[in-house]
């Protein structure tokens, strides 16, 4: 992340709301760290509705059934 600051587009995914990061990182000073880099002129999309695993492990198992 260091190299990339400031020079190129990083695209980060996560189930796991910003707030809860430093729990997660466990370390504040490594947390802070990251997090500034990360959230320095970003932008955030949170995405609602339902899973697409969900959605997709319904259409396997319909499919599925087909097959039997």
């Amino acid at each position: 992340m260091e190299d990339r600051h400031g020079l190129r587009s990083t695209l980060i995914t996560s189930q796991l709301p910003i707030d809860q990061w430093h729990k997660a990182i466990g370390d504040a000073t490594l947390a802070d760290a990251i997090l500034d880099r990360l959230l320095h002129n970003s932008h955030k999309i949170k995405l609602k509705g339902e899973s697409m695993r969900k959605a997709m492990s319904k259409i396997a198992d319909v499919e599925d059934l087909g097959n039997k």
